[in-house]
């Protein structure tokens, strides 16, 4: 893949997601995991939105899922097979046109949560899809980098450069293997991500390109965001940034969700920055603070005016680890 992965605002052909299907993982949080991905699939495939493909996990979601979504247009229920519905990780990253797509090692976050078939999602995903595979034997999740459509890519060190991923690899090495196998021009280097999350620190919930140039990245809500000096230095950084044509990189700052703690009160990574960019339509995760939701929303408008930017509740998702961004991925038309 010589030409850059197509930024995630451009025209899709289909829209991966995964269905929570696994009850030993998601305990108590299945159901309700699974109202909030139907409510993400039933926008998704609103008129002239995705064609949406919606890999079951395992048999025995198969018919259940079916006979949820049964009437809804544009949508095709896919008999594949993961450990976990992280598809932006563990799947494919198609480039333009979606005439191929890169494929990468996975070890499970570093090693965290080795799931059984997570390692062969981009196989699957390549054959149901008819796109060609590019192998690369590297280890990289597609949630580790976002991408502006014109070679400039953002990471964080925390993620690519974590000994558990790809040993020895410093910025140098990172960027001589991103350059051809995503179309690399340029690559922006964030340090850290969220507190307590467990992808060490995927960029996909820190910072997001919105346009050329143009990042969006929180900024600390309420009293005790664990978070704060972490945004700070996000936007001190990108503020010193050019991306590869040369412009200065500018920020759309945007409240984050503020303090949210699991069952202990322990800070789990709740971002807005999770947002789906879809065809016709801004994805937008909520974690129960309506008036930074909304403030998102209103900023995105105004990088998005074409779209309709729709806030959807992501609280049981997120226990899983993630939310809308994690579970999906494009096929750039």
């Amino acid at each position: 893949m010589t030409t850059p992965v197509p930024a995630e605002w451009s025209p899709h052909r289909a829209m991966w997601v995964g269905w929570p299907s696994h009850g030993e993982l998601w305990e108590d949080n299945l159901e309700p995991a699974q109202a909030e991905v139907e409510a993400l699939v039933r926008a998704l495939t609103g008129p002239g939105r995705e064609t949406v493909k919606l890999m079951g996990g395992k048999p025995e979601a198969l018919d259940e899922a079916r006979a949820r979504f049964d009437g809804v247009a544009n949508l095709e229920i896919v008999d594949g097979r993961f450990g976990d519905i992280w598809l932006r990780d563990t799947g494919p990253i198609f480039g333009a046109g979606s005439a191929r797509a890169a494929a990468f090692r996975f070890n499970g976050w570093g090693g965290k949560y080795d799931l059984e078939h997570d390692d062969t999602v981009s196989t699957q995903i390549g054959q149901q899809s008819g796109t060609p595979l590019d192998r690369h034997d590297f280890i990289l999740e597609g949630g580790a980098l976002d991408h502006d459509g014109q070679g400039t890519i953002l990471t964080t060190r925390q993620c690519l450069l974590n000994p558990n991923r790809n040993t020895g690899w410093t910025e140098a090495a990172a960027e001589q293997a991103l350059t051809p196998s995503l179309g690399a021009r340029k690559v922006l280097w964030l340090g850290d991500g969220l507190l307590n999350d467990h992808t060490d620190g995927h960029v996909d919930n820190l910072a997001r390109f919105v346009a050329p140039g143009v990042v969006a990245c929180p900024v600390a809500w309420g009293r005790g965001d664990p978070n704060d000096d972490v945004y700070a230095e996000v936007a001190r950084a990108l503020s010193e940034m050019t991306d590869a044509e040369g412009q200065p990189i500018r920020i759309l700052p945007l409240p984050s969700p503020g303090f949210v703690g699991d069952e202990d009160e322990k800070p789990i990574p709740a971002s807005h920055m999770n947002f789906l960019i879809a065809n016709g339509a801004v994805i937008v995760p909520t974690y129960g603070d309506a008036r930074a939701a909304d403030l998102v929303c209103q900023g995105l408008k105004t990088v998005f005016p074409d779209r309709e930017i729709i806030p959807l509740p992501s609280l049981a998702i997120l226990s899983g680890g993630g939310s809308f961004h994690c579970i999906s991925q494009q096929e750039p038309a």
